[in-house]
């Protein structure tokens, strides 16, 4: 469970337009605090004394649709949380249609949709009767005897995972080369031999859930490349940056699937198709739903996320964990998209406690539990980095959830904390951290990372993640019949063991060796390998068979019995042998 602190000092309001909600200003004591909250919500600054008699005042005005409370995630001061007035609500297998009928009766409560993933679970919204807000109504709803869960549809800020630091493609490592500095042998992902198999398919298309693409990027061009865009920040289908800092979807997109134009670099799959989606910066049960139903309905094959959620611990809600699944199982047309999601740049598990101190403004203290909920759900590839010496990169997190690593740079850990920005996660890394950065594609001009349309310094589990999507669509190119389970098995089986036995520079684990299932806390089921997992999906093709039609009948006529519930035998005798794809009987009756 998420336990919240409100904030003292601050309220969201959801009113009928922007306009309206700015216009409280000029009927209430308080400032807005511009583009802090979810872009369906306006915050507003006010005094901690005048808080509750102010809110009382927005809330009774016709044009505030609801307001409520801003809350902190308790020990991870700085991750805010914002309130939707949406719950959902799962109530026991045996409740009938009327006693939830009745209960939502009760709290006000207006049902908006059903979740047909998760048995009797639906999802309802305030109404203006009700008289409490989400949190104070779920706390009630959870005391019933009736009911087995109950969340509040929450907000949380989405972090992207990226570390800072063709003509190009001599210089992307991660894909293939032959040794040099700070390179070891078979630390890339052998590209050169997946290509030989397959350089991707366009009707394979990955999904990248980001900040923005750069569609105009000459490494986006090309007839069927770009595939379904839609921008759910500013609510059309032009995924393009807008802002300043919107660069790392572009990075992202280009490590997947850059196409292979002569120009610049290449993706590891510059076949396949690319369907940008822009995400809100904001991470909530719509959101979620949104994002990935927008790739399933779209025909997505691969999904691939270098974000989380702007917190310590995040567990999934009911609804953002069925909508991960039924992309998983439903996608495809039942096949599965596969799903990944980068593991993370802090260093830390992403599932565990670690007893933290040192932390800038104090921001985090003491055994404090880590949980990125995204990464722990069942039907997700998390993705962890290795680096161009074959070794754990030093900020990658860790756990036993990590599926598979691909290569990335190495920096030192940190993470981005509301309020505070970006930190290097405590304690300090002193030593030198070897390994060579990723060039990507870069938003174009001086806008991006880097000065012109490339960056040369791309990294994090940001980058790891998009390189085993594109691997994973070079394997649907390869055998487009395979299930999600099914390529992800593949991934995992044909991974290399890197093993690294150095201790960690920040904690000094060693989590780098093999336990007997072939796996590792820090690299999974090993480091991506393109060549062996295409190879892989090609033995899995199920030979076409020569077939032909063989025909027979059976002219005796018979009479149908009556009231007889043995029925009636009528053989008709066939003399080939062989594999039976198929049959069609006709009955004549008369």
């Amino acid at each position: 469970e998420l336990i919240v602190e409100k904030l003292d000092d601050r309220f969201a309001v959801n009113a009928t337009s922007k306009q309206e909600a700015w216009d409280i200003v000029n009927k209430a004591p308080v400032q807005i605090n511009p583009g802090a909250a979810p872009p369906q919500l306006t915050e507003f600054i006010v005094d901690p004394a005048q808080k509750d008699q102010v809110l009382n005042q927005v809330r009774s005005e016709d044009t505030v649709n609801y307001a409520s409370h801003v809350y902190q995630i308790k020990y991870n001061p700085g991750s805010k949380l914002y309130l939707t007035n949406q719950i959902t609500i799962q109530f026991d297998p045996n409740v009938k249609p009327e006693v939830i009928y009745s209960i939502a009766q009760e709290f006000a409560l207006e049902q908006v949709k059903q979740i047909p993933e998760i048995p009797n679970t639906f999802v309802f919204q305030l109404t203006a009767n009700s008289t409490e807000n989400p949190l104070k109504i779920t706390n009630r709803l959870i005391t019933r005897s009736e009911i087995l869960t109950a969340e509040p549809n929450i907000i949380v800020r989405q972090e992207g995972y990226y570390r800072p630091a063709d003509p190009l493609y001599p210089k992307q490592w991660h894909l293939n080369h032959t040794g040099g500095q700070d390179l070891v042998s078979g630390s890339h992902v052998f590209a050169e031999q997946a290509w030989d198999i397959t350089r991707g398919s366009r009707s394979i298309a990955v999904a990248i859930m980001d900040d923005a693409v750069d569609l105009n990027h000459p490494d986006f061009q090309g007839i069927g490349k770009v595939v379904a865009p839609r921008d759910f920040k500013g609510k059309d289908f032009d995924p393009d940056p807008d802002n300043p800092g919107e660069d790392h979807g572009t990075s992202c997109a280009g490590v997947a699937v850059a196409e292979e134009n002569g120009f610049g670099v290449v993706g590891i799959a510059p076949g396949c198709a690319l369907m940008p989606i822009r995400t809100t910066g904001f991470l909530d049960d719509q959101t979620i739903e949104d994002l990935f139903g927008w790739a399933v309905d779209r025909g997505a094959s691969v999904i691939s996320c270098s974000w989380g959620p702007s917190a310590v611990y995040y567990p999934l809600s009911l609804r953002q964990r069925a909508a991960i699944t039924r992309a998983a199982t439903q996608g495809r047309d039942g096949k599965g998209c596969v799903i990944l999601f980068a593991a993370g740049n802090a260093n830390r598990p992403t599932n565990g406690t670690i007893n933290e101190s040192g932390w800038r403004n104090n921001a985090i203290s003491g055994n404090t539990n880590w949980l990125g909920g995204f990464t722990v759900h069942p039907d997700v590839m998390t993705v962890s980095a290795s680096t161009s010496l074959n070794k754990k990169a030093a900020y990658s997190n860790w756990g036993a959830e990590v599926s598979i690593c691909a290569p990335s740079n190495n920096a030192p850990p940190g993470m981005g904390l509301p309020g505070i920005g970006y930190v290097a996660t405590p304690p300090e890394v002193r030593v030198a951290l070897r390994g060579l950065g990723i060039v990507t594609d870069d938003r174009r001009g001086n806008e991006g990372y880097d000065a012109g349309d490339f960056a040369y310094g791309f990294g994090g589990t940001s980058s790891a993640c998009p390189l085993v999507a594109g691997v994973a669509a070079l394997v649907l190119s390869a055998n487009p019949e395979l299930t999600a389970p099914e390529v992800r098995q593949i991934l995992q089986q044909t991974a290399d063991k890197i093993v690294d036995s150095d201790p960690d520079p920040q904690f000094g684990l060693r989590k780098g060796t093999y336990d007997a299932n072939g796996r590792c806390d820090w690299f999974g089921y090993g480091k991506v390998n393109a060549a062996k997992a295409t190879q892989a999906a090609i033995a899995r093709r199920v030979p076409l068979m020569v077939a032909r039609s063989v025909s027979s009948e059976n002219n005796n006529m018979l009479m149908i019995p009556d009231g007889n519930s043995a029925g009636i035998v009528s053989d008709i005798q066939i003399n080939e042998t062989g594999t039976v794809k198929d049959i069609q009987v006709t009955v004549n009756i008369t």
